[in-house]
């Protein structure tokens, strides 16, 4: 995960304010069980993230050797089939 939790929580606190401020959010009671909400479904969005990249470098485990010998370009092959993962997962990031 790209972002840490402290930076998650000021993304998902400043969500919450800017939806109170333009009146698309009341929250009745305490807001940080809201932000709290919004902070989880930050985190999960970014894990999908992180498995499909995941996916991805297995999958490319099987050209090592390729890209070693300069044959094919990893970074190249990594968004490629990260690309292709997306579309057939119907991922969107």
């Amino acid at each position: 995960m790209r972002l840490n939790p402290v930076r998650i929580h000021q993304m998902a606190a400043m969500v919450v304010e800017r939806l109170q401020a333009r009146g698309l959010l009341e929250v009745q009671g305490k807001t940080d069980a809201v932000v709290q909400q919004v902070e989880s479904a930050i985190t999960t969005e970014l894990h999908v993230e992180d498995r499909l990249n995941a996916d991805v470098r297995d999958m490319l485990k099987q050209f090592d050797r390729e890209f070693a010998e300069g044959r094919a370009d990893y970074q190249k092959m990594f968004s490629m089939v990260k690309q292709k993962l997306i579309k057939e997962r119907g991922i969107v990031l």
